[in-house]
């Protein structure tokens, strides 16, 4: 399996690289710059070029890089819309600097405006970033928890962004299984998690499922709650994720946990969970 984690660019960001072997990842998530704050500093040649050093060195593949926190390219507040598009067009060119093949991006919020206006200003979005950034970089649209005036919450309101989306190719899925968990896809027996692939499969197709962001679960089935948890110890639990780390599917995309560092666990200890249960 290609298992690994978020890791801090702290320093520099070829020191993710580090991080990620030292964590004996096979594949890692960054973020590319500051993701709290809309100001960034240009990559720099020598930054990159010892990033790709290190990344080749290391073996690890693939490596997807994240959007920031503030972006909302769903939004009907113009300023906020405006930068939002920058910040993904950024991202993505930033993501071809570094030789890193997808990024994942969340869909944002309506802001009570309505899902059609906010599915207008998805696709807008991804095809003024796409029409301007001409690289091979793979945009992954993340589900969500399906909370309230939130954008993909479901695999039919995914296929409606990806629909308006007129570069096809460069567009894919990114699977997070706390967010799908809260939103109602129960994944916990074998059969459950057949369902939910095959409701994937029918509404946007498995051959765009790129990426598995891998978190439990701190709210209960259908509660909406975006909160992730150590893996097994929230309410998809140990036994759940046996479940999905066993299916062949899922064991064949990149792993990406995005788990709590705290006093009961790190990112390590759950790499660890991750391969226990897997066995």
């Amino acid at each position: 399996m290609k298992v690994g984690a978020h890791l801090s660019i702290a320093g520099s960001i070829d020191r993710a690289v580090d991080r990620g072997v030292e964590r004996k990842c096979t594949t890692f998530q960054i973020f590319t710059r500051n993701p709290r704050g809309w100001r960034f500093k240009p990559l720099e040649k020598t930054t990159v070029e010892e990033f790709m050093a290190k990344l080749k060195a290391s073996k690890i593949d693939p490596v997807v890089s994240h959007m920031p926190y503030l972006p909302n390219l769903a939004s009907s507040d113009n300023e906020i819309y405006r930068k939002s598009v920058e910040a993904l067009i950024t991202e993505l060119d930033r993501a071809g600097m570094l030789g890193i093949r997808f990024v994942v991006t969340h869909l944002g919020s309506h802001m009570g405006a309505g899902m059609k206006t906010g599915l207008k200003q998805m696709a807008h979005a991804c095809n003024s970033a796409f029409s301007t950034v001409q690289n091979d970089v793979q945009l992954l649209l993340e589900n969500t928890a399906g909370s309230r005036n939130s954008m993909g919450g479901t695999f039919e309101n995914m296929r409606s962004i990806i629909d308006g989306i007129e570069q096809q190719n460069r567009v894919g899925v990114c699977f997070d299984t706390c967010h799908g968990f809260a939103a109602g896809y129960d994944m916990r027996t074998p059969d459950k998690l057949d369902a939910v692939l095959e409701q994937l499969d029918a509404m946007v197709g498995l051959d765009r499922l790129k990426v598995v962001h891998l978190n439990d679960s701190k709210g209960k089935l259908g509660s909406h709650l975006d909160r992730h948890e150590h893996i097994g110890l929230g309410h998809i639990g140990e036994r759940g994720f046996r479940v999905i780390l066993h299916n062949r599917l899922i064991r064949a995309i990149p792993l990406i946990l995005e788990t709590p560092i705290d006093s009961r666990r790190s990112d390590i200890g759950n790499l660890r969970k991750v391969h226990q249960l897997a066995k």
